[in-house]
C-alpha cells in the first residue's frame, strides 16, 4: 500500500488530494500545523494525522519520527502547505514580508523534504510533489490572457519561481526519488477568496502524479492540461 504524506491536508486543495488519495487506497498522512483540525479533517476522510509545521525544525523532526515509526516508510510526499503573504509590488514590500512569504513556500519544503529523504529512499519508487503556482511562471504573468498576470504577488509568485527550479535541482541531483511540481491553477478555496476553477479540478494534477508509482517521471511541471509554460 501506498503511503502519502501532505503538509498543509486540513483544508482546501491539500484535504481534496487528501480525500481522492484516501480513495485511491493510499494510507495518507494529514500533516497541519492546526492539531484540532488537522485531526479532525483526517477522522473525516479515514486518514492518519501528525502535526507538522514546516518552519519548525523540532516539529518537522517529530513527525518523521512518528510516520517513521507508524509507516515505517513513505512512499509519496506531497509539499502542499503554503501562504500568499501580502498583496504588493516590489518597490512597496519589506524583506520581512518577503522572508515571512519564503520561510514556509520555499525554506519549509527544503527542510521537510530534506527531513524526509531517509524515509523515502525506503520506498520502492518514491516520489515528492511539489505544489507551485503560475503566478511564478515567466510566460503566464507576461500573458495579458491568463489571470496570472492580473495579480501584483511579488512575495508568493517569486516564492513559486524559487520553488520549481528547488524541484528541477533535486530532480537533476537526486535520481533515486522522482521530483515534480504541478500547479493547481486559480482555485476557488479560502486561499483564493473563492475565485476559479472548482477544488477537484486544482487536486488533479497532484492527483495524477501521486499515483503514477514506478511510471513517475521526474523534473516536470504540470498542470491539470499538462506541460506548464514556464
Amino acid at each position: 500500500m501506498t503511503t502519502t504524506l501532505i503538509t498543509g491536508g486540513n483544508k482546501g486543495i491539500g484535504y481534496e488530494t487528501a480525500r481522492r488519495l484516501v480513495a485511491a487506497g493510499h494510507t495518507v498522512w494529514i500533516g497541519a500545523r492546526d492539531t484540532g483540525r488537522g485531526r479532525a479533517a483526517a477522522d473525516t476522510l479515514g486518514a492518519s494525522f501528525v502535526r507538522l509545521d514546516v518552519t519548525d525544525d523540532a516539529s518537522v523532526a517529530s513527525a518523521v519520527s512518528t510516520v517513521r515509526d507508524e509507516a515505517g516508510r513513505l512512499d509519496v510526499l506531497i509539499n502542499n502547505a503554503g501562504i500568499l503573504g501580502d498583496v504588493t509590488t516590489p518597490g512597496d514590500m519589506t524583506v520581512d514580508q518577503l522572508r515571512t512569504v519564503y520561510e514556509t513556500n520555499v525554506f519549509g519544503v527544503v527542510r521537510v523534504t530534506n527531513a524526509f529523504l531517509p524515509l523515502l529512499r525506503l520506498a520502492e519508487s518514491p516520489s515528492v510533489v511539489n505544489v507551485t503556482s503560475g503566478l511564478g511562471s515567466f510566460t503566464l504573468v507576461h500573458d495579458p490572457e491568463r489571470v496570472e498576470s492580473q495579480y501584483p504577488l511579488a512575495a508568493y509568485g517569486s516564492s513559486k519561481t524559487a520553488l520549481t527550479m528547488l524541484t528541477m535541482q533535486y530532480a537533476k541531483t537526486t535520481p533515486d526519488v522522482r521530483f515534480n511540481a504541478v500547479d493547481p491553477g486559480q482555485t476557488a478555496t479560502e486561499f483564493t477568496g473563492n475565485l476559479g476553477h472548482d477544488v477537484s479540478d486544482g487536486a488533479d494534477a497532484a492527483v495524477r502524479i501521486a499515483t503514477l508509482g514506478s511510471e513517475t517521471p521526474t523534473g516536470t511541471v504540470t498542470d491539470r492540461e499538462g506541460v506548464l509554460p514556464w
